[in-house]
């Protein structure tokens, strides 16, 4: 009778003190102030997470079994093309475009690669590069010239150095004939010499001014530089060395560049310059650089000039062109951020068809890197 007693009195105190404890907690939850609400996720955000979820699922359609870390991949899905994503980085923007990623990898290692330049310039201009290396054999010209032209201003340069397949144009003549802007290099040379507006800038007298500065050239790039004409002139007048970035755009530029004895860097705008911080003495901007290219990559373009630029190395922008109104409100002081000494800026109406329609201008600018900026 005692013992149960004792045990029911035990029992009772437990209740007690499990009430008390529960009034406790309710107490204090009631008190305590409710949690802020999560911050709304930006729209670029969920964008952003909707493009990555489309692409993960547009891939497991692809290989179904990939959620398994054990699971034999689909056969739909290259080999290769997973082997090389464990050993080697790819371009986020690959993944934006699976099915033409799949088409470039769909080879057969160890072989000849598929004849697909219009493939991968389609990549690279989308943003997929570098592309993703593939173990197979490069199909090239099969009768290269023994030697390089002794100036890189040939009187004609040998077909034989491109693969025309891919071309309306079989030969560098029918290219000189129909699109004589890129491959009348003469014509580009006297371009680049003469002064018949205040937007040129010739090369002697940038050399001048490069001099006066006490300022050496000796190495640099040239963005968008097309057949190579720039590093061109560059190196036969004045022995400086200039890597220029072009694309075969519907012609083969890069070979062209390369049949100079010049070096070709087959990269898009928005690639970040492959050379070390403060190399370069120079960085020219073509005419393929304008108002068509998105504002944010513009921008990065520019800091990664200054990245390669060395204190006192020049910044030159020749004949780029947008809206007048976007160049004063956008463009100007975009460039203006760098906060470069303004060696030359010359603005002029942009007289074309398309230039009148659309109210636009021409800026040629040349900028040197000041030394707070190292």
């Amino acid at each position: 009778m005692g013992f149960t007693m004792s045990l029911n009195f035990i029992l009772l105190l437990v209740m007690v003190a499990t009430n008390i404890l529960s009034l406790y907690h309710l107490s204090s939850t009631v008190q305590s102030p409710k949690p802020p609400l999560p911050a709304p996720v930006p729209d670029h955000l969920i964008r952003q997470l909707n493009t990555i979820r489309a692409t993960i699922n547009h891939l497991t359609r692809h290989n179904p079994s990939s959620a398994s870390a054990t699971a034999k991949p689909s056969s739909a899905v290259p080999l290769d093309l997973i082997l090389h994503s464990q050993i080697g980085p790819i371009a986020s923007s690959c993944h934006n475009h699976p099915d033409l990623l799949h088409r470039y990898m769909n080879y057969t290692p160890f072989s000849t690669c598929p004849f697909d330049p219009d493939l991968q310039e389609t990549l690279i201009l989308n943003g997929c590069h570098p592309l993703p290396r593939r173990r197979c054999f490069s199909k090239t010209p099969s009768k290269l010239p023994s030697s390089l032209p002794l100036t890189p201003f040939p009187t004609s340069l040998p077909d034989s150095g491109v693969i025309w397949s891919k071309y309306s144009c079989k030969s560098f003549a029918c290219l000189l004939q129909n699109n004589p802007t890129s491959f009348d290099l003469d014509a580009q040379r006297s371009s680049l010499l003469k002064y018949t507006s205040e937007l040129d800038l010739p090369i002697s007298q940038f050399m001048q001014l490069a001099n006066s500065a006490n300022s050496a050239i000796r190495i640099g790039i040239d963005i968008g530089g097309g057949t190579g004409t720039f590093a061109a002139v560059m190196k036969k007048s004045y022995n400086v060395t200039m890597l220029t970035t072009t694309m075969n755009v519907n012609a083969p530029y890069n070979e062209a560049v390369a049949l100079r004895g010049l070096v070709p860097l087959h990269v898009p705008l928005q690639q970040r310059f492959p050379v070390f911080d403060g190399t370069m003495d120079l960085v020219r901007c073509g005419r393929a650089v304008n108002r068509w290219i998105p504002v944010s990559v513009l921008e990065f373009m520019f800091y990664d000039v200054d990245r390669v630029l060395r204190t006192g190395g020049y910044l030159w922008v020749d004949r780029f062109f947008s809206k007048a109104v976007d160049l004063e409100k956008i463009y100007g002081p975009l460039i203006g951020k760098l906060g470069y000494k303004k060696v030359k800026w010359a603005v002029a109406n942009k007289t074309d068809p398309s230039g009148l329609k659309h109210g636009e201008v021409y800026l040629t600018a040349l900028l040197q890197k000041p030394a707070s900026k190292s």
